[in-house]
């Protein structure tokens, strides 16, 4: 069972239920990833609104990560989601928002 309060969500990939979580480690994975300065700019760019597919595959494997999954980026990459693209959106915005309190 997921903790909301630790910023824990559900979500269904390959028709299986995991558990996403940007935890500090994770965060600063992407941080580097992307190149943010900092993790208020790493917040404003993930919350904009404006991200890449390749972007959020990384925020994808991250959460997985950080959720005690440790799966790759390619292994990432080759998951589906139910709804296929609109699915994997909505599993970042509300991973995005159980971190930040704010949807992309």
């Amino acid at each position: 069972m997921v903790n909301p309060h630790r910023g824990e969500i559900e979500a269904s990939l390959d028709g299986r239920t995991w558990t996403l979580c940007l935890t500090l480690g994770a965060l600063a994975e992407l941080e580097s990833s992307l190149g943010a300065e900092g993790l208020s700019s790493l917040a404003q760019h993930l919350t904009s609104g404006r991200l890449t597919a390749a972007e959020m595959l990384k925020i994808l494997a991250a959460g997985l990560r950080g959720g005690g999954h440790p799966l790759t980026d390619d292994e990432v990459r080759e998951m589906q989601a139910e709804g296929g693209a609109v699915g994997y959106v909505q599993i970042v915005s509300r991973l995005l928002n159980a971190t930040f309190g704010a949807a992309s």
